[in-house]
């Protein structure tokens, strides 16, 4: 693994993390700083620890060894986990759903001011949901689920933002819709990591990528990282030679 030293402040910084499930290691000596104010890809093949890291950092789950911390005081973060994971037969609205997310600064017993719900049909339009804020959950279709959860993220107007493979199945439009919202936010100095799929789309949309597999192959500026032997690393023989060609090819020849 290369370093890279970059004038940049570091918001996140893992040192030798280990997560392990039932005694079997997930993730294994994770050591990384990564700079705020980047949009930064989770990339590895399937049960590569992805999902496992962005649990880690956030205190979802307990690491069996080493340390995750942030490194800039009172920050603020949402979390827009995989759309399996939520229960889409719950009896709630649209606009109900983003208002949620004003909630933790709400406090307790307290109800949403008019300002609070002005705020939600902002985020609703900002994701171009504004005209389905009457729907349940459970007619929305996969896109638009996942455009109301990253409005109820926004709700919480947080510094930095983790969203785990939010373009898995929804159609082009939508995820060009999702990937401009974002960049707007990086653009506001916030910090976006996304765990990613698509390998062909990196560096159209990020600066910096983590490839993961179970260790830390890599971490950095994505110019200087997505490499031809660092794919190899972290894929091995899963990507068929069309899918090489095709990320190699939006790669810099550099390195290669």
């Amino acid at each position: 693994m290369q370093t890279y030293k970059r004038k940049l402040e570091t918001i996140l910084k893992a040192d030798q993390l280990c997560v392990h499930y039932d005694k079997h290691p997930v993730l294994w000596n994770v050591s990384l700083e990564i700079p705020k104010n980047q949009m930064v890809a989770i990339i590895g093949p399937n049960g590569a620890g992805k999902s496992t890291f962005v649990k880690a950092v956030l205190n979802l789950v307990e690491p069996f060894s080493g340390s995750v911390n942030f490194l800039e005081e009172g920050c603020s973060i949402a979390y827009v986990p995989q759309k399996e994971s939520i229960d889409w037969t719950f009896p709630i609205s649209a606009f109900e759903v983003v208002l949620m997310g004003r909630y933790g600064k709400l406090g307790y017993f307290k109800k949403p001011k008019e300002k609070d719900k002005l705020d939600a049909i902002k985020m609703l339009d900002v994701v171009g949901m504004k005209t389905l804020k009457d729907k349940q959950i459970n007619q929305l279709s996969g896109g638009q689920k996942q455009r109301l959860f990253i409005a109820r993220a926004l709700m919480q107007d947080p510094d930095i933002l983790f969203l785990d493979e939010p373009f898995t199945g929804i159609d082009m439009a939508t995820e060009k819709l999702i990937i401009d919202v974002l960049k707007k936010l990086k653009d506001e100095n916030k910090t976006i990591f996304i765990v990613h799929h698509d390998l062909r789309t990196l560096r159209h949309y990020f600066d910096w990528v983590i490839l993961l597999n179970t260790y830390l192959v890599d971490s950095g500026p994505i110019d200087m990282v997505l490499t031809k032997e660092n794919i190899e690393k972290t894929f091995g023989n899963t990507l068929s030679l069309f899918e090489e060609a095709n990320i190699l090819s939006t790669t810099h020849t550099k390195g290669l």
